[in-house]
């Protein structure tokens, strides 16, 4: 994916950077700190002696983030057009098929029962699927 980042998205303010380094650090404005404006993110870098890198710095690192958070929401959005996860365990079956001794079909989630699983074997999914919608327009 490709982030754009408009600059009247972005505010940038420079500012002397802390800590260790001698003159150089109290005398110039190197540190760089970034604030996208729409997602309130704000992304700071003083690693370099140059204002010039360690804005590219910080505008990577501002791409990562808007790339993390549209992955999040894409695999949010993702989640919620899936639905809750099942898995595939004993006691989670949908339906059940008895062919001996006696013959029956009964989805487990509608309660729909008949006992012509040849009809239902060779895709005659009819009044499967209407008991199913059925079920699900009650709930």
């Amino acid at each position: 994916m490709d982030i754009n980042i408009s600059s009247d998205g972005i505010k940038v303010d420079v500012f002397r950077s802390s800590g260790p380094g001698g003159q150089h650090m109290q005398k110039t404005s190197s540190a760089v700190r970034i604030t996208h404006l729409p997602t309130g993110l704000v992304v700071t870098c003083q690693n370099e002696r140059s204002q010039l890198r360690n804005k590219e710095t910080a505008m990577r690192v501002l791409r990562s983030r808007l790339l993390e958070l549209e992955l999040e929401k894409k695999t949010e959005e993702q989640i919620k057009l899936k639905g809750e996860h099942i898995t595939a365990e004993w006691g989670n079956q949908i339906r059940s098929y008895v062919l001996h001794p006696y013959k029956m079909v009964k989805d487990h989630r509608t309660g729909y029962e008949t006992s012509n699983p040849t009809a239902v074997l060779d895709g005659d999914l009819d009044e499967l699927l209407k008991a199913y919608l059925r079920s699900t327009m009650a709930s």
